[in-house]
């Protein structure tokens, strides 16, 4: 198991068996904010979809396809961020994120995603990191934006997320781009 320190309040562990508890308390108390934007949280009903999740997260990061880790601010759990997918002969790499509604607004999920940004191009040896939002995932897109990603652009029709189709705004940074932002 590893973690990353971001900063003093903000780190990134590994997801692990113990984060199971915690979630299903994060996800239960905020699912219907979740659910407008993933399309698992409905299904989230006890420590075993987390257990599941968990084992399955796992199993793909010991294979190299993939990174999930918890978001822990000030020593708490409150959402998670990863390689959704690693893909190696492409060089490339996709974000996810979601992080609690209590803990939204303090810069947490822009500094995660700039923490595996950073490790995306100077440990993994990625030349891109792409990111996909529903378009009227406001909060997301600034983050893609604030980080210094180009809008490539949208997949209509992309999702159905809980009975209602969305469109995708699709995201993109290359670490030529990084390198001169940073």
């Amino acid at each position: 198991m590893f973690t990353l320190d971001v900063n003093r309040d903000l780190k990134l562990e590994l997801i692990n068996t113990r984060f199971a508890p915690i979630y299903l308390d994060i996800v239960t108390r905020d699912q219907e904010y979740l659910s407008q934007w993933l399309v698992w949280p409905p299904h989230a009903h006890d420590e075993a979809f987390f257990l599941s999740f968990i084992k399955k997260s796992l199993h793909d990061y010991a294979e190299g396809k993939s990174l999930v880790c918890g978001i822990i601010y000030q020593g708490q759990l409150v959402g998670s961020v990863s390689y959704n997918t690693i893909n190696q002969s492409l060089k490339k790499v996709e974000i996810g994120y979601w992080l609690s509604s209590l803990h939204q607004g303090k810069g947490i999920v822009s500094q995660a995603v700039a923490k595996l940004i950073e490790l995306a191009f100077t440990q993994f040896g990625m030349e891109k990191v792409q990111i996909s939002a529903a378009t009227e995932n406001t909060p997301s897109r600034k983050v893609c934006e604030r980080l210094g990603f180009t809008l490539e652009g949208v997949i209509r029709r992309a999702e159905n997320l809980n009975g209602r189709i969305v469109d995708h705004a699709i995201y993109g940074l290359d670490r030529a781009t990084w390198q001169i932002a940073d």
